[in-house]
């Protein structure tokens, strides 16, 4: 009896490419962002990155994306990117590697001319495209003054002022001719120099843009100021109650005949064959019904 053998499983490989240095590898998606979550990791479970990476999966993406858009070794990244004052800035030494080897531009140099205060430090380079000698900058001590960068505890600007010269002139020509390398970024030794300021979150006053009030009514004159009875206000013209019946029983349209039947149709049965022989108590009784008197005849 014979036996087929069936052949070993085999696993297919899926090929992928990573984006360029142009593109974002956590904005890829697909095998590229499951890539970098499990380099992360295990960036993250190694006790040789620095505490502000270790364990942190989140923050260790963060230095592989930055490590791949500048084109650097992402442990290179990680060793020197701090924390300062809540803000992640880059050590100096690792700007001057940048620059020097990312192929733009010869070995870069600085030149310290002056002493004391006019003491003053240039860093150059010659571009490699054009052959251009390229200087940052110039740094002093008078500006480390000036700024208040000499005076801080605990600066090294009193202790080692030739380094930071060299330091802080670098990071000023790699700001100036690299910024894609410091990606935005300010060094520690900044950071540290310059910590941030307090900022005011109180909420700008908003001009008031609303109308003014409406002025309050005019209280009510003074009856030495009021008109006599039996008379009404009609802006600056007295009119007699008698006017004004006669206003309203023309604007209706109506006869003064019809208006006294709808009155009578109201029990008001006492008024006069014209309104002039109509009693005053009996025209203010008509003009107080008025709207409903006038609504039943069909006038205004």
């Amino acid at each position: 009896m014979s036996t087929e053998t069936q052949p070993p499983a085999t696993t297919e490989l899926v090929e992928y490419e990573l984006p360029t240095t142009s593109g974002s590898l956590m904005l890829s998606g697909g095998a590229g962002f499951a890539h970098i979550q499990r380099v992360a990791k295990m960036f993250a479970a190694s006790d040789l990155v620095p505490d502000a990476f270790k364990g942190k999966p989140a923050n260790c993406t963060i230095a592989l994306e930055m490590a791949h858009r500048m084109g650097a070794n992402p442990m290179a990244v990680m060793q020197n990117l701090y924390i300062v004052h809540g803000r992640p800035g880059w050590s100096s030494q690792f700007i001057i590697a940048c620059i020097n080897q990312c192929g733009k531009f010869s070995p870069l140099r600085s030149k310290i001319t002056g002493e004391g205060d006019n003491k003053t430090c240039v860093a150059w380079a010659i571009e490699k495209d054009t052959n251009e000698r390229l200087e940052g900058p110039p740094v002093s001590i008078r500006m480390a003054k000036d700024e208040g960068w000499y005076g801080k505890n605990g600066s090294k600007w009193k202790t080692m002022d030739d380094l930071m010269l060299r330091y802080r002139a670098a990071t000023f020509f790699g700001r100036m001719y690299a910024p894609d390398l410091l990606m935005g970024m300010a060094t520690t030794e900044e950071l540290h120099d310059v910590p941030p300021t307090a900022r005011n979150v109180t909420p700008a006053r908003v001009p008031n843009i609303l109308p003014p009030p409406a002025a309050s009514p005019a209280p009510d004159a003074p009856d030495s100021q009021r008109p006599p009875s039996g008379e009404m206000n009609l802006g600056d013209k007295q009119l007699s109650l008698v006017e004004v019946i006669e206003q309203k029983v023309e604007r209706t349209g109506l006869p003064w005949a019809e208006i006294r039947e709808l009155a009578a149709d109201n029990g008001l049965k006492t008024l006069g064959r014209t309104i002039k022989d109509s009693a005053e108590s009996d025209l203010k009784e008509l003009l107080d019904g008025w709207d409903m008197l006038t609504a039943e005849g069909g006038g205004q």
